[in-house]
């Protein structure tokens, strides 16, 4: 996401780039580059002017140290100013109360049901909360089946009532179960239409009154762009919503909406998805978003998705393994599906501050990994603990196995040996300065 507009940016403060100081001249000339960048991205008018006038006017009333260059302290401002027009800090969902009630509305496409999913996940995992779904759109054929499926995958009770029309008796029920089996959390999931009307927004108004959630979510497609903002708009006048959730980050989405959504709505992003995958959900940091936006990476969201699959015991296990030069194959090929786990390979690697730039045109993503394990998954228990006596006969049985081809199993196999090698350089080094 964004890299369109993080490619305009960078050009935009290269007009001031070699320049003594910041002037009105110079710096005139780079808001004009930057409203425009805006513009593209999708960003309306009246924000990206008021945005770039309010920049502008920190600029020039801004004193540059001898040991900063313009340009840069250029960048620092515009930073600081992309993460104010979103939010400036994170904001959480309020989940109290027995139980805490959780609203989510939208349009139909934006990925609202998925999104109750994947909430749900979220809630169970990182927050060991107790979570009760309730199946409330009763308008799209095969809604509740796709939620009773996400439920399925995720282990979380999905509330439905057969033959039931009433969205606002199915929430009251749902409710009243969770308080019986001391439930945390009832996510709700309601109805969207194709567009906005009338009948939408009574229903939808008439729920929330009934129910008085404690948190009420609205997902939008960011992919929508200016559109999603006007929604978003509609949405609050008539609920009052508490937050924003931006879907399909991972489409291809020019980042207006995540810009302007709070200046317009004047309420928080609270997070955002890509991908269909239940892990796929991420607070929106507004000051993260602004480093991505400008090229700087985001270390931080990347430490943390490393975190959340990392395993203080298997970690010992293994660098014992690589110490004794035992890691095996079977060990590189689970160490590929906790990367997996982690997210798009080319959206992690775009977290690294200037690998993003250099990855632009690059195609790579999970399925980069598809041929290695076939590869590994051909092998023999034995094979994989073993690689040295995979010999010309086993390497042509493997190569068949796997669909792949003679070359690239020794290109495996070379690689692995390499990487083995430098591994246990490194791990007996730390061993020996820790001695």
């Amino acid at each position: 996401m964004f890299e369109s507009l993080t490619d305009r940016l960078e050009r935009s403060f290269k007009l001031i780039k070699g320049q003594g100081r910041i002037t009105e001249v110079n710096i005139s000339e780079t808001m004009k580059d930057v409203r425009k960048a805006l513009l593209d991205a999708d960003v309306s008018y009246k924000i990206a002017k008021t945005f770039c006038d309010e920049v502008k006017q920190k600029a020039l009333g801004q004193d540059v140290l001898k040991a900063v260059r313009p340009e840069q302290m250029m960048v620092k401002i515009v930073h600081d100013s992309l993460a104010a027009l979103m939010g400036s800090e994170e904001s959480d969902i309020n989940i109290k109360g027995n139980p805490g009630i959780v609203l989510v509305a939208g349009l139909n496409g934006s990925g609202k049901t998925t999104f109750c999913g994947k909430l749900a996940y979220n809630l169970k995992s990182k927050k060991g909360k107790k979570v009760l779904v309730a199946a409330c759109d009763t308008f799209r054929p095969a809604a509740i089946e796709q939620l009773k499926t996400l439920c399925g995958q995720i282990s979380v009770e999905c509330y439905s009532e057969d033959g039931v029309k009433d969205p606002q008796q199915i929430a009251l029920n749902a409710i009243s179960l969770a308080r019986k089996e001391n439930y945390d959390v009832v996510i709700i999931d309601t109805a969207g239409r194709l567009a906005v009307d009338e009948q939408l927004m009574d229903e939808i108004s008439s729920l929330h009154k009934a129910v008085n959630p404690t948190e009420t979510l609205f997902v939008v497609d960011a992919m929508t762009g200016q559109d999603a903002v006007e929604t978003a708009r509609i949405f609050n006048d008539r609920l009052d919503f508490d937050g924003v959730v931006l879907t399909k980050m991972d489409g291809d989405t020019r980042g207006g909406a995540a810009l302007s959504i709070k200046a317009v709505v004047n309420k928080p992003i609270k997070f955002i998805s890509s991908g269909e995958k239940m892990e796929a959900l991420d607070v929106f940091y507004p000051k993260r978003i602004a480093d991505r936006i400008l090229g700087m990476g985001d270390v931080v969201t990347l430490v943390e998705k490393a975190q959340e699959q990392f395993d203080e015991e298997e970690a010992r296990r293994l660098h014992k393994k690589i110490a004794k030069d035992q890691f095996s194959l079977e060990d590189f090929y689970n160490q590929i599906q906790q990367i997996k786990k982690m997210g798009n390979i080319k959206d992690l690697a775009s977290m690294i501050p200037g690998v993003g730039k250099a990855l632009k045109d690059v195609d790579m993503d999970n399925s980069s990994f598809k041929s290695i394990e076939a590869i590994i998954l051909s092998m023999t228990p034995y094979e994989k603990e073993n690689p040295s006596i995979i010999n010309g006969s086993r390497r042509k049985r493997i190569a068949a196995g796997s669909g792949t081809s003679i070359a690239e199993v020794n290109r495996l196999l070379k690689q692995f040996d390499s990487t083995r090698k430098v591994m246990k350089t490194m791990t007996t080094g730390n061993f020996l300065r820790r001695r």
